[in-house]
């Protein structure tokens, strides 16, 4: 039996930059000196309960849109809310948002959701908003790499 830990990134990315934050993302998850980490990444219309069940934990993504999150990322909740309910109480859980107003509906939206599935935050929600810079990358990359280190340390 295998001592990874499983880190499950599902974040909806239909722009270059929003790929490019995943992109970042996925490199501080598998940062050369973090080993003990399985690393999966999919699209919120491909992710399914069976993923999430298989996680130890996960970060969210989504863009803002009409001040609330994707229609991808509310799709993939609708369809793993009940099957993952009882079974992933307690999953460790960080939340990015690309907002192009503030994020707030979009954080009080998917924070109702993960509330009712009892996961845990583990990190403050990071709200890139405003014109797309650089400085995002470098948030979530290090978002990655936190989630990954904190994973595979047993803090998470």
């Amino acid at each position: 039996m295998s001592d990874q830990k499983k880190l499950l990134i599902v974040a909806h990315n239909p722009s270059p930059n929003t790929q490019a934050l995943v992109d970042a993302i996925l490199r501080g998850a598998q940062h050369e000196d973090i080993d003990g980490v399985e690393v999966r990444y999919l699209p919120p219309l491909e992710a399914g309960s069976e993923d999430v069940l298989w996680a130890d934990a996960i970060i969210l993504g989504t863009t803002e849109n009409f001040g609330y999150m994707s229609g991808a990322l509310k799709d993939f909740f609708d369809r793993i809310y009940y099957p993952c309910l009882e079974k992933t109480e307690a999953l460790p859980f960080a939340l990015y948002i690309r907002a192009g107003l503030d994020g707030t509906g979009t954080k009080i939206a998917v924070g109702k959701i993960t509330s009712g599935l009892k996961w845990k935050p583990v990190q403050d929600t990071i709200i890139l908003h405003g014109e797309y810079c650089d400085e995002f990358i470098g948030q979530c990359e290090e978002l990655g790499m936190l989630m990954a280190a904190s994973l595979e340390s047993g803090i998470i």
